[in-house]
């Protein structure tokens, strides 16, 4: 069974276009931490245009968190923003980009209003 961080950068790739990120530009690498173990997650972005990899290189944004933070914020269980806020994440580079791509996340499952309603009619 795959995993919904998995699914979600999976979905990224194969979209290869996200008209909410058509103003930003930038690579964000995402690296979750558990004990002595890293998986890294690559997105470079292209004015909505975007790659998505698992590779460990330099990235204009890196993203910290633990697995099960990520795949809770991947499936819309969880904000970002709020992790990070709240010290769970951290951020280290442009954290501008942070904010641009996670307007991308899924919404809460319970949540109303427009983003909830526009998860809804993409699906």
């Amino acid at each position: 069974m795959v995993d919904a961080t998995t699914r979600f950068f999976e979905d990224l790739d194969r979209r290869g276009y996200e008209p909410l990120l058509a103003k930003a530009s930038g690579t964000l690498r995402i690296d979750l931490h558990e004990g002595a173990q890293t998986r890294h997650w690559l997105l470079a972005i292209d004015h909505g245009r975007l790659d998505v990899s698992q590779e460990d290189r330099e990235a204009d944004t890196v993203v910290g968190a633990s697995p099960a933070l990520f795949e809770a914020i991947a499936s819309g269980r969880e904000h970002g923003l709020a992790a990070l806020l709240r010290g769970d994440m951290t951020v280290a580079g442009d954290a501008r980009l942070v904010v641009q791509v996670e307007r991308i996340f899924p919404g809460s499952p319970d949540a109303r209003g427009p983003r909830r309603r526009f998860s809804q009619e993409v699906h």
